[in-house]
């Protein structure tokens, strides 16, 4: 082995951990467990800030233990790190994160020889974690891999530069000669961002339609307007509903198969970023209803405030849960009848509660379906069992007959023929529904539906067959 070799196997690597070792930080993470825990502690978190960062972290690792095993690692950075060891390098790890959330990392992965992490008197960030190392192995004594802006001050100090995923920014301030190796992991903002805010769960809100087109006000441009402006007001709400609940679920989600490459979840997308998304989606969705008028404003309200109350506690309970969710499509069903002015028929509310209460089943039913593959007893942050299985296919299956039941009755009442010139082809719709309904179910017990039935008939060309043939035949109804 050469004299040089000898020099780089001897040199320390010292890495940072958030943004480097794993896609997160440490800090942002455990905020949302301890906001999860008690939404009350976000009128301690300003007060904590004032007395300075390594006072803020100590309040937060008292309260909450983070499960190191179940964040998102940098995979790539971590391989190079053995490799390195592997050399017979000396490898640490130096963090502004809290000490003992740094030390359970460290043990969890096994590859480090010592740790450098902020305690309750000192911050270990940027001059005061360059002053550490430069204190414990000299200056240009030692290599550093990090990510970010904050690391500046360390690469200066240090021998060999890695950078992780840098900013054009960060990545111009360090001389390029000293940069050894760049991990580098492309992704394009706008399709994260798109996917984290769900716009194709946007295809739920087309409900907001219905009253209005059920009134026959085809060429009112008023009513149209007004129910665009109700649509976005309500994709845009929801959308701060997904965002918020992906932020408190993070770490059942992260246990989900499908749920833990959501962006957030998945670390492609920060936790900081998130929380900057949830006031820009609540002020547009709460603003675009304004322009609607005082009442669909009122029942946006309640709908955030159920869906927040969803988010934070009612999805943990079983039959509560999916309650909540069936009422959520009636919610915009109804918000549609107050954009335009619409009386709801209690005919369509009792529909949509039974059709949408078997959709919401076939979600969990689901879930469940993926705990048995995965030979586990209880869904992740839910309250079902694998036991629960038949109940859950007997309960969504029966809601569902239910819902073609009462929509064959509305076919029948005085309103139908009120409405429509030929109301016998109102009768021809049921067998597509039920048949539609009823392929959902087998997709589900056969293991070949999504987590969200509605998304699935987005994507499925069955089922926009079966839409057209039942506007087809409603059109005839009216002629």
């Amino acid at each position: 082995m050469s004299s040089k070799e000898n020099i780089i196997d001897t040199i320390p690597l010292v890495a940072d951990l958030d943004g480097t070792i794993i896609k997160t930080d440490i800090l942002y993470e455990s905020l949302l467990m301890l906001l999860k825990k008690n939404p009350l502690y976000v009128f301690f978190i300003p007060f904590w800030l004032l007395k300075g960062k390594s006072f803020i972290k100590q309040m937060v690792v008292d309260r909450v233990d983070i499960r190191v095993e179940n964040l998102p690692y940098n995979d790539d950075v971590i391989e190079f790190i053995k490799e390195e060891k592997h050399k017979g390098r000396k490898i640490y790890l130096a963090t502004a994160s809290h000490e003992i959330p740094a030390k359970k990392m460290a043990d969890y992965l096994g590859i480090f020889d010592g740790v450098f992490a902020t305690v309750k008197e000192h911050n270990l960030l940027s001059m005061n974690k360059t002053k550490r190392l430069i204190t414990e192995f000299g200056e240009h004594g030692f290599d550093y891999i990090g990510d970010s802006g904050n690391d500046i001050h360390v690469w200066k100090s240090a021998r060999h530069v890695y950078m992780v995923n840098p900013s054009n920014k960060t990545k111009n301030a360090v001389e390029n000669s000293r940069i050894e190796r760049i991990f580098s992991y492309p992704s394009s903002k706008i399709k994260l961002l798109i996917k984290q805010i769900r716009v194709y769960q946007w295809i739920k809100n087309i409900l907001i339609f219905m009253p209005m087109l059920m009134a026959h006000k085809f060429l009112d441009l008023d009513s149209y307007l007004k129910a665009i402006l109700a649509f976005f007001s309500f994709s845009l709400t929801a959308s701060f509903v997904y965002v918020l609940n992906d932020l408190l679920d993070l770490e059942s989600d992260r246990k989900h198969p499908r749920k833990k490459n959501r962006p957030i979840a998945s670390g492609n997308m920060q936790v900081r970023e998130g929380l900057m998304l949830l006031p820009f989606l609540l002020i547009a969705g709460v603003a675009l209803a304004f322009f609607v008028n005082t009442n669909f404003v009122i029942l946006l309200l309640s709908y955030l405030v159920l869906t927040s109350a969803y988010s934070f506690k009612l999805k943990k309970f079983y039959i509560i849960d999916i309650m909540v969710l069936s009422s959520l499509y009636t919610i915009r069903l109804i918000g549609g009848g107050l954009a335009v002015d619409v009386a709801i028929s209690t005919w369509l509310l009792a529909f949509s509660l039974f059709i949408f209460l078997s959709l919401a089943v076939v979600k969990r039913y689901t879930e469940v379906r993926v705990m048995i593959q995965e030979n586990k007893e209880k869904t992740a942050g839910r309250g079902y069992l694998i036991t629960d299985e038949s109940l859950l296919s007997s309960l969504g299956i029966g809601s569902g007959l239910i819902s073609v039941l009462i929509f064959l009755l509305y076919a029948d009442s005085p309103e139908v023929m009120h409405l429509y010139e030929t109301p016998e082809f109102f009768y021809g719709v049921a067998p597509f529904l039920l048949y539609w309904l009823m392929r959902i179910w087998f997709k589900a017990h056969r293991g070949e539906m999504n987590d969200d039935p509605i998304v699935f008939t987005a994507r499925d060309p069955v089922s926009y067959f079966i839409f057209a043939i039942v506007v087809v035949l409603i059109a005839g109804a009216m002629l």
